[in-house]
């Protein structure tokens, strides 16, 4: 994602620039990482971490819609819900759409971020927080679901990318992975945020899917353009079971008519994020590295 710095000394040069900065909101260094929360030009309120953009008030709808809406519309009744990362409460929403689910486990290492996001972002989480199904855990996300003995029917992985050398690295391996099949129902999938599929910049997201595939029988790599990342956005779909492809259109369509609010997720769009460009239908069958635990790989 853009780092922040650079952007905001790039586009507050002229003060006419589209994303010049308005406002800041908040900013802090939290136990484990910088927080800011600022107002750019069109894209209005941002989260960012790290000097990160995570996601911005004008398009968050698509990243979030994207990430969460094609894994439970392709399951028959969704109860039971893990999501790693996401302080922002938007993919908790996502979620909440559907009225099968009765639990949302949320896990995030940050309580600053997920306690200011509650206050400075309300737009995101719409009051979600204060949902009885709402269960928010502050605990690196491996060790809690490796230690969990719960069974869960989706779980959604909104973490940071892997390109920082360290534990953030062991989120996206063979071994994690392992981990999570064993905490699925027998139909449950798996979704993961896969980082950057440009053309020039997609050798994360092969990488990532590659390594779901040695876990998982089911594998789809799906893409969606996010403007305020400047890059389309790489998605892994995973399952022992389910293939989002495979549902068929018309009872898609059915349950898409029962859920309000959608801005962005359509049945079209179902199938058309799954359409991968030829370069990356060619990357992912001949990409052949894996990331392990004890060899992890250099994403850079």
């Amino acid at each position: 994602m853009l780092n922040s710095r650079w952007f905001l000394e790039f586009t507050t040069k002229d003060e006419g620039s589209i994303q010049s900065l308005i406002e800041v909101i908040h900013s802090s260094n939290t136990e484990f990482q910088r927080l800011e929360i600022l107002k750019l030009g069109s894209f209005g309120k941002c989260l960012i971490l790290d000097g990160k953009i995570q996601s911005t008030e004008a398009d968050e709808f698509i990243y979030h819609e994207t990430l969460v809406q094609p894994a439970i519309m392709s399951m028959e009744r969704p109860e039971k819900v893990l999501i790693a990362g996401g302080g922002e409460g938007a993919t908790i929403r996502e979620v909440l759409r559907h009225g099968s689910i009765k639990e949302v486990t949320l896990v995030d290492l940050d309580r600053e971020v997920v306690e200011s996001c509650k206050r400075y972002m309300p737009e995101w989480h719409n009051g979600v927080f204060d949902d009885p199904r709402v269960k928010v855990v502050y605990d690196d996300a491996r060790k809690y679901i490796e230690s969990s003995d719960e069974v869960f029917d989706l779980i959604v992985l909104d973490l940071p990318e892997p390109f920082d050398s360290g534990p953030v690295q062991l989120l996206y391996t063979k071994e994690f992975y392992s981990i999570i099949s064993g905490k699925l129902t027998t139909s449950g999938c798996l979704v993961t945020q896969a980082t950057s599929s440009a053309v020039h910049n997609c050798s994360a997201f092969k990488i990532i899917g590659r390594t779901a595939g040695e876990v998982f029988p089911v594998i789809r790599p799906y893409t969606v353009n996010i403007p305020s990342f400047y890059s389309p956005w790489g998605f892994i779909f995973a399952s022992n079971a389910t293939d989002p492809v495979k549902v068929q259109k018309k009872e898609l369509e059915n349950k898409i008519r029962k859920v309000e609010g959608l801005s962005y997720y359509n049945s079209d769009i179902h199938y058309s994020l799954f359409s991968l460009p030829t370069f990356l239908q060619k990357g992912f069958k001949e990409e052949s590295r894996i990331n392990t635990d004890d060899d992890p790989i250099s994403f850079y």
